[in-house]
Parts: C-alpha cells; sequence; structure tokens
C-alpha cells in the first residue's frame, strides 16, 4: 500500500480507499474526518482512536474533534473499576484537549464531572480552580454548580466552606444557600453572622421569597435556641433591635429573648426579660403570648425543681426554694387580670371603661384605689376619651362619699367642674351629681346654692353647640341641670322662685313639651288655673306639630275639666287653633274631645258637624274607625234612620275592604228596620266589589237574606248578579286574582272544558258561561203549577200548615191588591231559620 503524507505505512481496507483520498485532497477539512470516522464507527476501538489522532494531529485547533473524541474516550472507560490504567490515558487525553481547548467550559466541565466520578478529591479541587482561571468571568456560572455539589458532597466542611466563600463572591445573591449549608454542617456561628448581614443589607433581595422580618426572625431563633455555638453576635442587642424595627411582633421577639438567657442558665435574667416584656407590650396578642411563655417557664422550673428534690432528697432549704417558686408562680397567675388591663390602658390610655375595670380589680385596696383614680382624672384627655371622661371624677368623689370623707369628695366634684369637657352633658352631669350628693346627706341649701350656680348665667355667653366655646360658658343651657332645679325648687324653694325658674327656663328656649306641663301642673296645683293655660299657651307657641301633641291635648283636657260648658266659645276657638294645621295622624284625639264637648255642653248638630269633619280628617288607616264611631253617636242621638246618609258617604270613601263591612252592617239595619227592598238594593251594590271567588262571607249573607226575606225570583236574580260579577272579575287580567282562585277553588281544567286540556283560559270561561246559562235554563219554573223556592222533602200539605202560621218577621205594609192573584197554590210565606231543613237550597225537584 502506498504511504500516506509521506508517513509510514499505514494497513486500511478497500472500503476505506474514498475517504483516505478524500482526507489526502483535503486533510485540513473537518467533514471529511467526520464521515470517515463515522464510517468507521463500528471498526475496533484502537482502529478509531487511530483515526481521531490522526485528525487531531492534522487539526488540533478543532473543538468538534476533540469533543467526540473525548466523549469516545469517556465512553469506551465507561464501567470500569476506576483504579484502572485507562482512566489516567483518559484524563492525559483531556489535558492535551485543554492545552488548545482551556477557553471552552464545556471539556472542561467533562473533564471535571470525570474526575469527580473517580474519586479524585484533590485533583477534582484543582481542576476546577484552573478552569475557573482559564475561562472568562462571564463563564463562571455554568462551572460554579457543579463546583458546589463536588463540595457539599465532600466529608471536609471546611473545603466546602472556602469553595462557598469564593463563590459568594461572585454571587452574593445565593447567601441563602451558604447559609442553608453551615446550618447543616453545625457551622452555627458563621450562619448567624452571615444571616445578620443579610438582615443589615436593606438591598438584599430574597430568592425564596422571605422577607425581611421572616429573615430577622430566622436569626433570632438562630441565635436565641444555640447560645452555646454563637458566640461571635451580641445576642441581647440584636433582639433588641428587633423590637424597635418590628413593633407588630414584640411578643415574639420578647420571647426569643428570653428563651436565649433560658437555655444559657440565666434563669433570672429570663425572668427579668419576661417582666419587661408583660410591661411594656401594647396589643393583647404580644402580652397573650408572652404571659403564656412566662408561665410555662415558670411551671417548667417547678417540675425540674421537684424532680431534682425526688432525685436528691429533700432539705429545709430545697423546700424553701420551692414554696418560692410556687409562690412566685401563684402571684403571676393572680397578676393576670391587672397586667392585661395595663397592657389595654397602654395601648389606649384614654379608655374610661378600662379605668374603671382597673379600679375594681384593686377593690378593698384603698391606697391603690386613691393612686388610680389620681392617675386616671389625669391622664384622660376629655377630647380623646373612649367613654365618659366624667364617670372618673363622680366615681372618684363617690369613693370618698362612701368612705364619710364629704370634703374631700366636693374637693373633687369642684375641680370635676373645672374640667374641659368635649360635650356640655358632661359637666352637666358632674353638677348634678354634686347636687345629688348633697341631697343624700340632707344639706338641701347647699344643693340649692350648687345647681344654682351651675346655672348662672357666665359673663360671657355663648351657644349651646358653639364647640369653639369652654364648656362652662355653655352650661347655662343645659336642660338637664335646670330640669333639676326646676325639681329642687319645686320641693324646696318658694312659689316664686319655682316659678322664676320655669320663665327662665323658657326664655332661654331651652324647654321640652313635658317642661311645659310640668310646669302647668304646677301653676294647677297651686290653683293658677289661668297661669297654667297661660303656660300651656307659651309652650303651643314655642313648638310646632308634632312636639305640641302633647301639650295641645293636655291643655284641652284641663280646659275642659275647669270649665266644662261655662266658656265654651273660648273652648270651641282653642279646638279650632289646634285642628289648624293638625296632621291626619293626631287628628282623631283631637276631634274626639271636640266632639265630646258638643255633646255634653253644645249643640248635637255641631257634634254631628265635627264627627263629619273629623271623618275627612283623620289618617285613611282611621277613617273606618272614625265612622264607625260617627254612626254609633248619630244612632244614639238622632236614631238608626239619621245614620242613612253616613252609611251611605262611608261607603263611597272608604275602600273597598271597609266598604263591604260598612255595606253588610247598613243592609242588616236596613232589614231590622223592616225595608227589604233598601237592604236588597244595599247588596246589590256592594256585590259590584265582591268578588266571589275572595268575599264567600258576603254573598252567604245575601243568601241566608233572601231565604229570610225573599222569594224565587229574588233568589234567582241574587245568582244572576254572582254570574255577572264572577264574569266580570274573571276577565279581568289579574295575577294574584287567578293565583288566589287556583288555591280557593277545586275546579281543573278538566272541569271548565273536559277533554279539551290545550285551549285558552278565554275559551274555558267560555264554555263555563255557556253551562251556567244551560242550568239557568233547566231552573225556570214550569207554568202548570207553582213551585216554592225551598226544596224540602215536606209535603205540599204541610207547606200549606206552614204558610197558615204567623211570622214573626212579616211586616204589614197594608196592600191587599195582591190578595187578588190568579194563582191557587199556597201563598208565599217567610220561614223562621231553625224551620228550614238542611238543604236550603238546590236544583229544582220534581214531585
Amino acid at each position: 500500500m502506498p504511504s500516506l503524507n509521506g508517513k509510514p505505512d499505514v494497513m486500511f481496507e478497500d472500503d476505506d480507499l474514498p475517504y483516505e483520498e478524500e482526507i489526502i485532497r483535503n486533510p485540513y477539512s473537518v467533514k471529511c474526518w467526520m464521515r470517515y470516522i463515522e464510517f468507521k464507527q463500528n471498526a475496533g476501538r484502537s482502529t478509531l482512536n487511530m483515526i481521531y489522532e490522526r485528525a487531531l494531529k492534522e487539526l488540533p485547533g478543532s473543538y468538534k474533534l476533540w469533543y467526540n473524541y473525548l466523549r469516545e474516550r469517556r465512553k469506551q472507560i465507561k464501567g470500569k473499576c476506576v483504579t484502572e490504567p485507562g482512566y489516567e490515558e483518559v484524563n492525559n487525553c483531556h489535558e492535551r484537549a485543554l492545552v488548545f481547548m482551556h477557553k471552552m467550559p464545556r471539556i472542561w466541565l467533562d473533564y471535571c464531572q470525570f474526575l469527580v466520578s473517580q474519586c479524585k478529591i484533590t485533583r477534582s479541587r484543582q481542576t476546577f480552580d484552573r478552569a475557573l482561571r482559564a475561562l472568562p468571568v462571564t463563564q463562571h456560572p455554568r462551572i460554579w454548580p457543579l463546583y458546589l455539589r463536588f463540595a457539599r458532597n465532600l466529608p471536609l466542611p471546611e473545603t466546602a466552606i472556602r469553595v462557598y466563600r469564593r463563590y459568594l463572591k461572585l454571587s452574593p445573591e445565593n447567601t441563602e444557600e451558604y447559609i442553608d449549608y453551615l446550618r447543616s454542617v453545625g457551622r452555627l456561628d458563621e450562619a448567624a453572622l452571615r444571616l445578620a448581614a443579610v438582615v443589615n443589607d436593606e438591598s438584599f433581595v430574597s430568592k425564596e421569597g422571605k422577607s425581611n422580618y421572616q429573615l430577622w426572625h430566622e436569626l433570632c431563633d438562630l441565635i436565641s435556641q444555640n447560645p452555646d455555638k454563637v458566640t461571635s453576635l451580641n445576642v441581647g442587642a440584636i433582639i433588641r433591635g428587633g423590637l424597635t424595627r418590628f413593633t407588630d411582633q414584640l411578643g415574639k421577639l420578647w420571647c426569643s429573648l428570653a428563651d436565649y438567657y433560658i437555655r444559657s442558665g440565666h434563669f433570672e435574667k429570663a425572668r427579668d426579660v419576661y417582666e419587661e416584656a408583660i410591661l411594656t407590650v401594647v396589643t393583647v396578642r404580644d402580652f397573650t403570648q408572652v404571659f403564656d411563655s412566662y408561665a410555662q417557664f415558670e411551671e417548667s422550673m417547678i417540675a425540674a425543681k421537684m424532680e431534682t428534690t425526688a432525685e436528691m432528697g429533700k432539705d429545709e432549704e430545697e423546700d424553701v426554694d420551692m414554696e418560692l417558686r410556687l409562690a412566685r408562680f401563684e402571684q403571676l397567675i393572680a397578676r393576670r387580670p391587672l397586667l392585661l388591663n395595663s397592657v389595654l390602658l397602654r395601648q389606649n390610655p384614654h379608655n374610661v371603661h378600662e379605668w374603671h375595670k382597673r379600679v375594681k380589680l384593686y377593690d378593698g385596696n384603698a391606697r391603690q384605689i386613691i393612686n388610680t383614680y389620681t392617675e386616671a382624672v389625669q391622664t384622660v384627655d376629655p377630647m380623646k376619651a373612649t367613654g365618659k371622661p366624667h364617670s372618673l371624677w363622680v366615681s372618684f368623689a363617690k369613693f370618698y362619699e362612701e368612705n364619710e370623707q364629704l370634703d374631700d369628695a366636693r374637693t373633687i366634684f369642684e375641680k370635676a367642674t373645672k374640667v374641659n369637657y368635649k360635650q356640655v352633658d358632661d359637666l352637666a352631669a358632674v353638677w348634678c351629681e354634686y347636687g345629688e350628693m348633697e341631697l343624700r346627706h340632707e344639706n338641701y341649701e347647699q344643693a340649692l346654692r350648687i345647681l344654682r350656680k351651675a346655672t348662672a348665667i357666665p359673663s360671657k355667653k355663648a351657644e349651646y353647640f358653639d364647640v369653639s366655646e369652654p364648656v362652662q360658658n355653655r352650661v347655662y343651657k343645659s336642660l338637664k341641670v335646670w330640669s333639676m332645679l326646676a325639681d329642687l325648687e319645686e320641693s324646696l324653694g318658694t312659689f316664686q322662685s319655682t316659678k322664676a325658674v320655669y320663665d327662665r327656663i323658657i326664655d332661654l328656649r331651652i324647654a321640652t313639651p313635658q317642661i311645659i306641663i310640668n310646669y302647668a301642673m304646677f301653676l294647677e296645683e297651686h290653683n293658677y288655673y289661668e297661669e297654667s293655660f297661660k303656660a300651656y299657651e307659651r309652650g303651643i307657641a314655642l313648638f310646632r306639630w308634632p312636639n305640641v301633641y302633647d301639650i295641645w291635648n293636655t291643655y284641652l283636657t284641663k280646659f275642659i275639666d275647669r270649665y266644662a260648658g261655662k266658656k265654651l266659645e273660648r273652648a270651641r276657638d282653642l279646638f279650632e287653633q289646634a285642628l289648624d294645621g293638625c296632621p291626619a295622624k293626631f287628628a282623631k284625639t283631637i276631634y274626639l274631645l271636640y266632639a265630646k264637648l258638643e255633646e255634653g255642653y253644645g249643640l248635637a248638630r255641631h257634634a254631628m258637624a265635627v264627627y263629619e269633619r273629623a271623618t275627612q280628617a283623620v289618617d285613611d288607616g282611621e277613617r273606618h274607625t272614625m265612622f264607625n264611631i260617627y254612626i254609633k253617636r248619630a244612632a244614639e242621638i238622632y236614631g238608626v234612620t239619621y245614620t242613612r246618609a253616613i252609611y251611605q258617604k262611608s261607603i263611597e270613601v272608604l275602600p273597598d275592604m271597609h266598604a263591604r263591612d260598612m255595606c253588610l252592617r247598613f243592609a242588616d239595619m236596613e232589614s231590622k228596620l223592616g225595608e227589604i227592598d233598601r237592604a236588597r238594593a244595599i247588596y246589590s251594590y256592594c256585590s259590584q266589589i265582591c268578588d266571589p271567588r275572595v268575599t264567600a262571607t258576603f254573598w252567604q249573607t245575601w243568601k241566608e237574606f233572601e231565604i229570610r226575606h225573599g222569594n224565587e225570583d229574588t233568589i234567582r236574580e241574587m245568582l244572576r248578579i254572582k254570574r255577572s260579577v264572577q264574569a266580570t272579575y274573571n276577565t279581568q287580567v289579574n295575577f294574584m286574582t287567578s293565583q288566589m282562585m287556583k288555591a280557593t277553588t277545586s275546579s281543573t281544567v278538566s272541569d271548565l272544558a273536559p277533554g279539551q286540556m290545550g285551549i285558552d283560559d278565554m275559551k274555558m270561561l267560555e264554555q263555563k258561561a255557556q253551562q251556567l246559562a244551560a242550568e239557568a235554563e233547566q231552573d225556570k219554573p214550569k207554568p202548570k203549577e207553582k213551585i216554592l223556592f225551598v226544596r224540602s222533602d215536606t209535603s205540599r200539605t204541610e207547606l200549606a200548615e206552614l204558610a197558615k202560621q204567623a211570622n214573626p218577621d212579616e211586616i204589614d205594609i197594608g196592600d191587599d191588591d195582591d190578595e187578588d192573584d190568579n194563582n191557587q197554590g199556597p201563598e208565599e210565606v217567610q220561614l223562621e231559620q231553625k224551620s228550614v231543613p238542611t238543604a236550603v237550597f238546590g236544583g229544582l225537584k220534581e214531585d
């Protein structure tokens, strides 16, 4: 065979000839060599390596050739023992490649990973370092993950720590990964240092999404739970710095600081921390966390002491120490309500309710109660107070009063009256309580003096609601103080002083209707009747409707009781004034008083006129009641016939529901008077507003009326009217009526039109009307003989006997012309209801 490129002869097969010739023509073509290598892929290992070596000798800078060659060499050695000499040959091959490929990170990565798989720790570390030195810094992120994984898997923490320190200079954002590794290998001191640096770095952004507080909390847990391993940090300073920084999580931080001292064995320092915490936290949540941790600490200390005593035996010192621990724990539990109250007061020092609760907690300790009240009245700002700040002063004074120290109580009240409260009512309540205290101890003159001082006009007058002025300049317009002064003057003072107080209240325009009534009643008790009436009139001038209603009602009642009918015209004038502008809601009572006056002392026709006006002026809901009263009084005065016009008017103006009731009563009255035709006309009129499906009672009443007083024709007329009204209501498009018909009647579509379930409502109504018309046609009387309208099993002979009996309800109108009637059958008689059989009405029965 000829030599290749002037080299020694190389043996090759005939199939290789085309590739060899191509290489001879272009030995520097990578594609030619790669095609040749691909062709020889299934050849022996040595042949393939020889071709790669030949190619790399010609093209030593080809990344593709080196990459494939090294991969092939690693594949050839894969699965063998790491002590095989072949591994070293592959390593040397990688070293030769790196002479040319030292800028290629893929070659370095494959080489490093190959060395790691051989468990060559030092050589692997050195190779990683060489790679980092050889590659540009932009390629380092490809090397570091493999390097760090290699370092973490080593049983040499110091090596991994040094690797991580170098790595964090390039990527400080991955500090959390380093901290986790340090905690995993027990290097907690350096972990705490790194975590503290991260917490203090405001620009640090956690890759795990943790907030700065979460990192701080991790640091607190780390340093507090490992006080013996973390020695490079000042734990107390760090946690106290967190207390000033994270004010919304004070409970956890205080517990972490106390936990640090407990784990360090400094139990007294831990108690000091707990005491400081429960005296400084401002939220109930933080207090609960700290107190529960404190109580658990004391319980664990007691349990540990008991275990030690059980093992070592008891002595006197141990008993004393145990008693001390138990007493400390009991005191802690007993202090909890007071400590919680302190937390709430730190949270809001102006909470009046909590100050009262604090006083109750000191029940039985007078000195503490006085100190608490003193602190409360000095701390609470009336402008910011939650609750009633004056109640603190009043309770403080009552405490001295209960201990029979009236001078001190008066001193408290005097100071309380000088406080600038937010509202006038607070100062007024103080003055009233001051006066009531003097009354309880029977110092009546002193009580009057106090309230007169409270109501004295200040040098600078101010309006009641003028918030720019202090309450001391506005309290003279407080009705609460004036009312109490009026009561005291009425009980203890003279008539003139009491009258002056009431007049002053009215002049200040702070009176209420009750004050006016009280003033008038006071004057009436002293027989100053006209003065009391003047007081009523002054009150009426002050107020408008509806506030003036009580004054008018009392005034009119008192005037009638006083003068009766002596000053009738004046009374009428008063009633007219009261009714002028009176709302319909309050008119009924005044109209009834007016009518009562006219009935008792005036003219009956005037009373009737008042009642008639009342039916128009009262509220719609009371109009029915007013008509009932009007009808009753008219019947009593003028007789029942006078009420016909009233009934007619009520039926016209009242709504249908009440008009039906009036119609029934009107018809009943006419029937009692014997006016059967009138009653029948009323029933006929009322039937137009009575839906048979809803007002079955009306139709039953009319039916009973016709049975007692009518005949066959009137019955038929009633049925005709009923059908007509029902048809009228059926044709109205009313959803509620149709629903009520479905609920109250048992008729179905099949009943109205059997076999036609698909037809509409109008067609059904037409069919129903045809059925009713057919029934009415069948109900016509036969011309052969006269048939009574009452169906029963009674024979005609018996009916004739019944006809001869006297009817007690029959009214003789003196008309004998009807006796000449050509019909020879028995006379139509009105039967008593008790004599009518059960089946009163139905289809006519043939003989």
